[in-house]
């Protein structure tokens, strides 16, 4: 105990807290601590000289229980007394401190707690508080207590002695009609009602679920279903060990585990221990099997909850009832359970988890959900989905199915500043479905609109003006009250008077306004009140304009003042804030201590009025002066000047406003508004000013939103009434929300608001608004969730973004017109009806229905791209098979161009065309990706270099062909580059061998049913000239970067999910965090682009037909333009060309500058080349001389990686055929691991005869004699990973398909096509080919290119120091961190370059590239960039810098090429600056 008062911070000096609680702690007084008996409560007694709201003292009992005590089961309990100053009063004190009495009541009694706050409190005499109640029978026991509380408060607590008095209204009352009685009745009832706390309200939470059975219906009292025999446990008597006792079967057809059982059962968030056997239900959210080592039993693990918890159960099984245990528990088929077992502590998860399971049963859906059971229903107009930034955390199409599901008619898609969910909803409710969506957005809107002088009268800038500040007591000038007016009088610009006084607000000055303005209490109570002060303000005001600094809030205290002491006033108003945002436009904020520190004026004793106003006076001065420079002699020519400019509306202040589509001209002007705030106006966020609204406000129509709203703003700070008729005037319709929405105000004392009942005024005043403005007044939700309980996800993305009131939720669920009437009653009957039901429906019913994606295929138009195709083909095919084409070329040509032309499709591949020949033409091979190489005319066109066709000999000179022969048709399925070198037996001539068998069908079906991607790998280097070509092609405008949209993934959620509960001291487990997980991922965070996709718009359309544009990740710093939709919405409506960046055409560019050969010519068939993939042979080193790796294949692409490698030695390929298999099969998921490699060893298949590409199934499929368009389905099936219909298996068993092969594609995830295959390999044979015939190049390029983790220092100071690094690494495996993982890559390449006896030199300062490495006297040269911390841009630099002359010193070297100390003395220690003096400076020894 402590017997003297001591400090807050003494007593607790490690306890770390921000903000106004730390301000309030330190004057906090602690009288002293005391602890219980049990020693698990603890009581702080404090005493303090300002008022803290319980809320604020609840907050510090958590914080020093987390920080101080987190590892206790200790309760912190806070007894509080107050030494208030003389200007509170009983009353005073109550307007203050309702709110936190309120708190109090709720946490200890529910009946008090409503009798209060039903209750109509009033002060007769100063030392009286009076509490009217509803007419209600109240326990004597009952009002005696409420008594008693209330005179603890006010009195122990407080130091006011007052009494308390009781009365109640009569019963007449409320005795008006039929229809008002109920309604007061059920709001009798409402409030006498237990109100739940939060733990309890969210003790049983309920699952989100479409289903109306009601909740009071259990799911053991429905008829059981037939289920099969349960399953025997393993063990003995409770089934955990490994014992041969049975247990006795039941007879209870739901049990499918052990026996029944009728236990009572438990919440799952109350098992917090070792507490034994227990009885749980849940709903299986995942099952994991892990077979043990004697190959007959199965550990089978489950996770399950009952959503107010999760826990994880495993039980042992024979192998053999594994598959149809798994079936009782089957997450997919969202499985109820209920179980019988034992609490232990789970070693292997290391958490608590339930084994020696007596017995489970299935039990039915135990969870209810909300229904919508009035007659009438509303319309939701303002929904938040995944789509608004880290806010909503609902699906559109869950909310939309919810609404349906409750028989509303229409539904608002509301998003913050984005439309990104439209595709999704479009794609929910379909065109002929009766339900409306109504797309919309949640706009930030900036008022453009207001003049820089209001109310001007051309007043003279010679004139008088008047330049002031205001202190208060909060925000709202209804509510609070002015403390203190500092004034000065400018007149022909220069300071002539000056006006300072305290003002004696007859309340205290709230704790947070003492500290902004260091005004307490004792220095106004001697001051005259505003009633004497304000008439003596005008007088000095007279004839003059008013001047302030964001003058809105100083002008709404003196004007409503003025009101209540009825002065007349007819204001000129200038705001210095505008005004530096017209005259200063460079700056970021406008806060008065930034403007005056730009302006070199001094500002002291910030916050302040006296210090303000003369600040801002003398601001003001300057800007006389800067407007004058401008031609501004008046007031009206100001307002000429101040029109707003692109870069003043970015940085005005924003306001929501819900914008919605009521037709499709409507639609497209809101694409277009959306494209223009996020493109031109983009500041922190889009912004659509409200002149830009008015010009493309066709089809559409806006309502004022939620309290963020400006016509809400504006009626909460009392704005004059001709401000708050103009905002009404601009809106279609008038928003109001529920009390929750904005109870967040109650908690913060600048928001001026103190009770519901003042927000409930708010409501009134805009329905009151609507009325005499005849403008439909909606009541909406602001939904952010769907149902209460789901909170906790926007609660932990709150907290993860820093939000410090994360845990204060507004209730943001989307509720049921029943709900919505009970929210609004306080408006009366007929009133709530209109806004929540009949206003509702009314603007949806203004809307028609809107299709937000383009229906309609909208494909580019080249004129005669058919004719066009078609003569490149056949002139291509003549030049390479002569004037008399072969039969089958005639036929592949005319059956692909049939399919490309009727489907449409030519003018993609005169655009592949084009954009491959202008990269040709500029010296860069393009590779093909995907299926495309399966196309014979894109072979003729030169947009692949696979030729599809099947192997064939043919002769350059004479063009001989040979398809027929015995030896050619022996590598069908094959290729022809490895057919046995042949002479022309024309003209003697060798024969070019060609051909990879692929069939035109993976590409586009048989039908040509099948949409086309044709996909380039562009050089790395080149891929932004081929963007800007598309550009040439289309014409400017034309072509847009496919936009993407990054959402919050598993791991990430993860994160937040587990840092929020450790942040709290709270422990949760895994499979709880992984349930929590779920409703966190999939939130958008971000957007960005395709790396190469382009959207192609036909010519004659409007973007904004089809999707918005912004640009990538809102970065207003490039002018790349993307599409504000993801790709994928739109990829089918228009042309999407894959334009992408590859090392390989870079790689294969340097390889041929630096040797001089033509890459093309490199041969398939080179033996020594080949054999890299099957010994080091050719590289004339051993294995042992490059840490044991068996091949040469080391560094060259899809073949480097120990993975490939790995199959490799597995499969011993002899031929470039069997590299493509290869290939297929390292790049498919599924294909190699547990299935081909499993298949090859058991000896069931060969590489030949195994699954590797998506081709081999339909290929395989049709010759073993099923029917073609099957085969093709089957392939397309499989290679996504949806594996073989039955009926499908059986067609395959009908037709001798071995089971092997079937079993191997029911395994199956992903495929890569054969062409892709070939087309990656031609690219690494050429690479590898260099590598066997021009070494010291092919490193040269590898380095420059494909390094991704070179380090000069590691790497390039010889073999020895090489090898110790390697070595090093090698230890440490384990624990390398990814840049290490990178080095050691590039390390086994540098440490084959030595073995092969190749050696680095040093870098050069004056010879060096700043990325490429060079080939200098058969030696290699690094890169700058080489060395470790020396970027890309600084490499660059360097490189500049060596052009303009030598360095003359290292000082020399850091000024003129930018680099860091670090970077030189790192140089230095390497000897790349060996020699160069440390400065220019000569010294006097110089000259001796």
């Amino acid at each position: 105990m402590n017997s003297v008062p001591k400090s807050f911070f003494e007593v607790f000096p490690a306890l770390k807290l921000e903000g106004i609680l730390e301000g309030l702690c330190g004057q906090i007084m602690v009288e002293k601590v005391t602890s219980n008996k049990m020693g698990n409560r603890i009581k702080i007694y404090i005493v303090s000289k300002k008022l803290i709201q319980k809320e604020q003292l609840f907050c510090l009992e958590k914080n020093i229980k987390e920080q101080l005590f987190s590892r206790s089961n200790v309760e912190i309990v806070i007894v509080e007394r107050f030494e208030l100053s003389e200007a509170y009063t009983p009353q005073n004190l109550f307007e203050v401190y309702e709110e936190s009495i309120l708190e109090e009541f709720k946490a200890d009694s529910d009946l008090e707690y409503n009798l209060f706050r039903m209750a109509e409190v009033t002060f007769p005499h100063e030392n009286v508080m009076n509490l009217k109640l509803p007419a209600a029978f109240v326990p004597e026991m009952v009002e005696q207590k409420l008594k008693d509380d209330l005179y603890n408060i006010f009195a122990h607590r407080c130091g006011f002695d007052v009494t308390i008095l009781l009365e109640y209204e009569t019963e007449a009352k409320y005795k008006k009609n039929n229809q008002e009685d109920f309604y007061i009745e059920q709001q009798i009832k409402n409030m006498l009602k237990p109100v739940k706390t939060e733990e309890e309200a969210n003790a049983k939470p309920q699952e989100k679920s479409e289903t109306k059975e009601p909740a009071e219906k259990k799911a053991e009292d429905k008829k059981p279903v037939e289920r099969k025999k349960p399953l025997e446990p393993l063990g003995g008597r409770r089934g955990g060990g490994f014992g041969n006792a049975t247990m006795k079967r039941s007879d209870n057809p739901d049990v499918f585990y052990g026996r029944d059982f009728d236990d009572e059962t438990i919440t799952i968030d109350q098992i917090v221990g070792e507490i034994g056997e227990v009885c749980i239900r849940g709903k299986v959210m995942s099952v994991e099997t892990r077979e043990l080592r004697n190959g007959e039993k199965t550990i089978v693990s489950f996770a399950f909850t009952d959503f107010t918890d999760s826990i994880k159960a495993k039980v042992f099984l024979k192998n053999e009832q594994v598959k149809e245990f798994c079936e009782f528990v089957n997450p997919k088929a969202g499985s109820f359970i209920k179980l019988k077992g034992i609490v232990t502590h789970d070693r292997f998860d290391n958490d608590l988890g339930i084994s020696s399971i007596t017995g489970i049963k299935k039990i039915n859906n135990f969870t209810t959900s909300r229904v919508d059971n009035y007659p009438k229903k509303r319309v939701e107009l303002h929904c938040h989905t995944k789509m608004s930034d880290m806010d909503g955390v609902t699906d559109a199409s869950a909310l939309l199915k919810r609404a349906k599901s409750w028989g509303m008619t229409a539904m608002a898609i509301t998003d913050h500043g984005c439309v990104q969910a439209f595709p999704e909803a479009y794609h929910t409710i379909g065109d002929k479905d009766e339900f409306k969506v109504l797309y919309g957005v949640e706009a930030y809107v900036v008022d453009d609109s207001k003049d820089l002088v209001v109310n001007s009268k051309n007043q003279s800038l010679d004139g008088k003006f008047v330049v002031f500040d205001l202190e208060t007591t909060g925000f709202s000038s209804i509510q609070n009250k002015i403390i203190e007016i500092g004034a000065v009088k400018v007149e022909h610009g220069k300071i002539t008077d000056r006006f300072s006084t305290f003002v004696n607000p007859q309340v205290p000055i709230p704790f947070e306004i003492e500290q902004l303005t260091g005004i307490k209490d004792e220095m106004v109570m001697g001051a005259d009140t505003i009633e004497m002060i304000l008439p003596q303000f005008m007088q000095f005001c007279e004839g003059c304009v008013m001047v302030a600094h964001n003058a809105g809030f100083d002008m709404g205290f003196i004007e409503e003042n003025c009101k209540r002491q009825k002065i007349d006033f007819d204001f000129t108003v200038m705001d210095t804030v505008t005004l530096a945002r017209v005259l200063l436009p460079a700056l970021n904020r406008y806060k008065l201590d930034t403007v005056a520190k730009t302006l070199g004026v001094s500002l002291e004793n910030h916050h302040r009025a006296v210090d303000d106003a003369g600040c801002t006076a003398e601001i003001f001065v300057k800007f006389i002066e800067m407007l004058k420079e401008q031609g501004a002699e008046n007031l009206d020519k100001v307002n000429a000047i101040g029109s707003a400019s692109v870069d003043a509306i970015r940085k005005m202040p924003t306001y929501h406003a819900v914008i919605i589509a009521r037709n499709e001209t409507g639609r497209r002007n809101l694409y277009r508004l959306v494209s223009l705030s996020h493109i031109d106006y983009y500041m922190r966020r889009p912004r659509i000013p409200k002149s830009v609204y008015t010009k493309y406000s066709e089809g559409l129509m806006i309502g004022s939103a939620c309290e963020a709203g400006e016509l809400y703003q504006a009626v909460l700070r009392n704005a004059p009434e001709e401000e708050i008729i103009r905002l009404v005037k601009f809106y279609d319709y008038l928003e109001i929300q529920p009390l929750g929405n904005n109870a967040f105000m109650l908690r913060d004392p600048k928001s001026g608001i103190t009770s519901e009942e003042q927000l409930k005024d708010i409501n009134r005043k805009i329905c009151k608004l609507g009325e005499q403005w005849k403008k439909p007044v909606v009541a909406t939700c602001d939904v952010h969730f769907m149902d209460p309980e789901d909170e906790v996800y926007r609660r932990i993305i709150m907290a993860g973004k820093g939000f410090s009131d994360a845990d204060q939720q507004a209730p943001l669920y989307l509720r049921t017109t029943e709900e919505m009437l009970a929210e609004f009653a306080y408006l009366g009957p007929e009133k709530a009806e209109e806004v929540v039901i009949t206003n509702t429906n009314l603007i949806a019913d203004m809307c028609e229905k809107v299709t937000p994606i383009h229906p309609d295929k909208c494909p580019p138009v080249i004129e005669n791209s058919d004719q066009t195709l078609r003569n490149i083909c056949y002139n291509k095919a003549h030049e390479i098979y002569g004037e008399e084409l072969p039969e089958i070329v005639v036929e592949r040509l005319e059956r692909e161009l049939k399919s490309i032309i009727g489907n449409g499709f030519a003018v993609m591949y005169i655009i592949a065309q084009k954009l491959v020949w202008k990269s040709n033409a500029d010296g860069y091979l393009v590779g093909s990706r995907g299926s495309v190489g399966s196309s014979f005319v894109a072979t003729m066109a030169g947009i692949t270099e696979v030729n599809p066709l099947q192997p064939h000999y043919i002769c350059p000179s004479c063009h001989f062909v040979d398809f027929d022969s015995d030896i050619v048709k022996s590598y069908a399925g094959k290729v022809g580059c490895d057919m046995a070198d042949r002479n022309c037996p024309v003209c003697g001539q060798p024969l070019a061998k060609e051909g990879f068998d692929i069939p035109f069908e993976t590409f586009l079906g048989f039908k040509g049913n099948k949409e086309p991607d044709i996909d380039l790998n562009f050089s790395g280097d080149y891929q932004s000239k081929a963007h800007r070509y598309t550009e040439v092609i289309f014409g400017a405008g034309q072509t847009f970067r496919a936009g993407t949209i990054g959402t919050l993934a598993d791991k990430t959620a993860f994160g937040y999910v587990k840092n929020y509960y450790e942040e709290r001291g709270q422990h949760k487990r895994v499979c709880e965090i992984d349930r929590i997980v779920q409703g966190c991922t999939g939130i958008r965070r971000t957007t960005g682009q395709h790396p190469g996709g382009i959207i192609v718009l036909p010519m004659g359309h409007e973007i904004y037909q089809f999707t918005p544009v912004q640009h990538p990740a809102n970065d207003m710093t490039t002018d790349t333009i993307t599409t504000h939709f993801d790709y994928h919405s739109i990829d089918h409506n228009l042309l999407k060309l894959d334009i992408l960046g590859h090392d390989d055409p870079t790689m294969i560019r340097m390889l041929e500058d630096l040797t001089g050969i033509d890459a093309k010519k490199i041969p398939l068939d080179e033996p020594k080349v080949m054999s890299l993939f099957r010994s080091t042979e050719a590289l004339g080193i051993q294995p042992e001389d490059i840490g044991g790796c068996p091949l040469g294949s080391l560094g060259i692409p899809e073949f480097g990686t120990d993975f490939v490698i790995q199959m490799l030695v597995d499969t011993q390929p002899s031929c470039f055929s069997d590299l493509i298999r290869i290939s297929g099969l390292s790049h498919g998921t599924d294909v190699w691991l547990g299935n081909a490699q499993k298949l090859i060893q058991e000896g069931k298949a060969t590489i030949s005869t195994a699954i590797c590409t998506r081709d081999d199934i339909m290929t395989y499929l049709i010759r073993m004699g099923l029917d073609s368009e099957l085969s093709f389905t089957i392939m397309e099936s499989v290679r996504k990973g949806k594996g073989v219909k039955p009926e499908w298996e059986e067609e395959m068993l009908k037709h001798d398909v071995p089971d092997w092969y079937i079993w191997s594609c029911k395994t199956i995830k992903y495929m890569f096509p054969k062409a892709h295959a070939a087309a990656y390999v031609m690219m690494a044979y050429r690479i590898a080919y260099c590598k066997v015939y021009h070494p010291l190049a092919y490193y040269a390029a590898f380095f420059s290119i494909r390094a991704s983790a070179f380090s000069y220092e590691i790497m390039c100071q010889g073999r020895d120091k090489l090898e110790y690094y390697l070595a090093d690494y090698r230890k440490r495996a384990d624990t390398l961190t990814k840049k290490e993982q990178d080095q050691i890559r590039d390390m086994k390449i540098v440490q084959e370059m030595y073995a092969r006896g190749f050696e680095f030199m040093k870098i050069d300062l004056y010879k060096a590239r700043a990325k490429e490495f060079q080939i200098i006297e058969g030696k290699l040269m690094p890169s700058f960039a080489s060395i470790d911390g020396l970027g890309d841009k600084a490499a660059d630099m360097l490189v500049e810098a060596a052009k303009d002359g030598t360095f003359l010193s290292k000082d020399d070297l850091r000024t003129r090429a930018k680099l860091s100390k670090t970077i030189v003395d790192l140089m230095e220690e390497l000897g790349i600056v060996e020699g160069l003096p440390e400065s220019n400076q000569l010294s006097l020894f110089d000259f001796t």
